[in-house]
């Protein structure tokens, strides 16, 4: 009996072993048909992302990651996916499984989850994931996304119930749009529109009576060209256009090349663009120059590079224009820059106010935008995030300010997948706008001829403290000149041109011009000064097209000029440059007067008193000969020597 027993006993086993055998046999079957199914899935859902049909590259994924719920790969590819379409709780719903489901997929998927939970504005469920790695044990990306959180989290506290607004179907598209620029009467909107995203070019959208925009249309050539144009910027008298160019080459292959600055300008309003000039080499460099932004004075330039003396990525600098020249430019400083990336600035209206996009700064996460408000004259302290809702997790930037301070008009990539940007607008709650300006516009002229007069100076002071706060310039074109000046101030006005008497006048600027322009025309009075007698002009030297350099020749006629003087005791010298009217008159201005200070060097080289020479250059003010020639142009391409004795 017990030998049946034990023989049962071992038939039994022995059927439970084969049993379980080919148990294990089937499911090594099934598994190896299943993960040849999901990988099938995998790779089709890989093809439909190639092909760019995202919603059939999801489904596909899906439907690997239920074929085989418990690999790392799908979950990944899948949440990535999700994030880039900016479906952020999908994403987060995926990483969540993930890191249930898969081997050590806590710890695998808690960047992409917790990352994702900031992107769906659930900063309290991200800190929570957060603190667990970063307790004890400190690392950048996690410290970074801890710093987000709990700026995040009272951004939402403090946030405004009032949310951007898009600008509609008539100025967005599928295709990205940036860098909007609206006019001082807000009647026209410009931007960068990146077509088919890979052209960029300047679009232009006119307000309709209804508060909104007639259909924007590309502003043609100029200044649009088949390289890549963008970073609009108009100055405040709407005469000088500035923007970023890329696709550059110099001349000598590497003074300039890449993204650089360039410069259009028109006569009137009405006229059209002149083909664009780029700034020279005291602005671009080798490196990335680009978005620039002008002062309302057109005395100061912000734009961004990455040249070396920076922060760290891309910087804002800021170049002045002073004595004819633009100066060597400054970088803005630790309140602005950052080790990041710190872009498109924007000056407002009243020069004080500087508005910038940064990924540097503690902020939403992406690129947020912020303002810094000077103190003196190159001191801007620690940058203001705008909060949120105008910043949220994704990224926003390309920021510009209405002329009364009021609205905000910017980027951002909110409502649909990373990079592709819409423009919105937003008010700008009190203590986020700038000081309130006004408007003041008019034209100089003769008063006996009342012909209108260009290259007027116009000086604008503080009448009680008597600080210089702006220089303008009547327009070459029309003899017109605009001005924003803050409120509130009573300003002494000084206005100065060659051969007119000067014009001193005051002008409270109260509160009222905030919703009128003030009209105010300038009007001169030719002086009763007759050119002497004993005003020589002893030399004349003409220069080439964009040429600033003297030859032998050239050193020889002011050594032979200058040599019958050298013994008088009471003279003065007179060193005068002046161009055609051939590109913009800001840069003439600064060409003209880099000829005259090279003939002012020679001249003290060869022993002239340097306390007695005085150089200036005028651009376009004196022409002699008509610009309608080359001949024409040639003569009034000059520095004429004049002694006063």
């Amino acid at each position: 009996m017990v030998i049946i027993f034990s023989v049962l006993f071992r038939i039994l086993m022995r059927l439970k072993i084969l049993i379980s055998l080919c148990c294990l046999f089937l499911c090594m079957i099934v598994t190896a048909q299943t993960s040849r199914k999901s990988a099938r899935a995998y790779r089709s859902a890989m093809y439909y992302q190639a092909a760019k049909n995202k919603e059939e590259a999801c489904r596909k994924m899906l439907r690997a990651i239920k074929k085989s719920p418990h690999s790392p790969a799908a979950y990944s590819q899948l949440g990535e996916w999700y994030f880039e379409q900016h479906n952020f709780s999908q994403a987060a719903r995926i990483f969540r499984a993930a890191s249930a489901k898969c081997k050590n997929g806590q710890r695998q998927f808690a960047k992409p989850l917790a990352k994702s939970l900031l992107y769906c504005t659930l900063p309290d469920s991200a800190l929570m994931l957060i603190n667990t790695y970063t307790d004890n044990k400190p690392c950048g990306e996690w410290e970074k996304m801890k710093a987000q959180a709990l700026f995040e989290k009272q951004a939402i506290i403090r946030s405004s119930p009032i949310w951007p607004v898009s600008l509609g179907e008539r100025v967005n598209s599928p295709d990205p749009e940036l860098f909007p620029f609206i006019t001082y009467d807000t009647g026209t909107l410009y931007f960068t529109r990146r077509v088919n995203n890979m052209d960029d070019d300047f679009y232009r959208a006119y307000a309709d009576s209804c508060g909104g925009w007639f259909y924007a249309l590309n502003m043609g050539s100029p200044p649009n060209t088949p390289d890549q144009e963008s970073a609009q910027f108009i100055s405040a008298d709407g005469h000088y256009l500035f923007f970023t160019r890329c696709e550059n080459r110099s001349e000598d292959g590497w003074a300039e090349g890449g993204c650089d600055l360039f410069i259009s300008y028109r006569v009137n309003v009405d006229s059209d663009w002149t083909t664009a000039q780029p700034f020279g080499s005291t602005i671009n460099t080798v490196d990335y120059e680009g978005m620039p932004s002008l002062s309302p004075d057109n005395r100061e330039l912000f734009f961004v590079s990455d040249r070396p003396g920076g922060y760290g990525g891309y910087d804002i600098w800021v170049s002045r224009f002073e004595d004819g020249l633009w100066q060597l430019p400054v970088n803005a400083g630790p309140g602005v820059n950052t080790s990041g990336n710190e872009t498109a600035p924007f000056i407002a209206m009243d020069n004080k106010t500087l508005y910038f996009t940064s990924d540097g700064h503690p902020g939403m996460g992406g690129t947020d935008i912020f303002m810094s408000k000077r103190v003196a004259d190159t001191v801007w302290p620690p940058a203001i995030n705008l909060g949120y809702p105008i910043n949220t997790p994704n990224d926003e930037k390309s920021e510009c300010v209405t002329a009364n301070g009021t609205k905000l008009y910017f980027a951002s990539d909110r409502n649909g997948p990373a990079g592709n940007f819409d423009l919105f607008a937003a008010d700008l709650p009190p203590g986020e706008q700038p000081l309130p300006t006004g408007f003041i516009e008019g034209y100089v002229y003769d008063s006996i001829s009342k012909a209108l007069l260009n290259y007027a100076i116009i000086h604008v002071c503080n009448a009680v403290t008597g600080d210089t706060i702006y220089q303008f310039q009547s327009n070459r074109g029309d003899g017109s000149f605009s001005m924003v000046l803050p409120l509130g101030i009573t300003y002494a006005v000084n206005t100065a041109r060659m051969g007119y008497t000067e014009v001193n006048d005051t002008i409270l600027f109260d509160r009222q011009y905030a919703a009128r322009t003030l009209e105010k025309n300038i009007v001169m009075l030719a002086s009763d000064y007759v050119k002497p007698l004993d005003d020589t002009l002893i030399a004349t030297l003409h220069f080439d097209v964009n040429r600033a350099e003297l030859s032998d020749s050239d050193k020889a006629t002011i050594q032979k000029a200058i040599a019958p003087w050298a013994k008088e005791k009471e003279i003065t010298m007179y060193v005068n440059g002046y161009t055609d009217n051939t590109g913009t008159p800001m840069l003439n201005e600064e060409l003209s007067y880099k000829r005259a200070k090279i003939v002012s060097k020679e001249v003290i080289a060869q022993g002239f008193d340097e306390s007695l020479v005085h150089s200036k250059g005028w651009g376009e003010a004196k022409m002699i000969a008509s610009n309608d020639t080359e001949e024409g142009k040639s003569t009034n391409r000059r520095v004429e020597i004049i002694i006063r004795h």
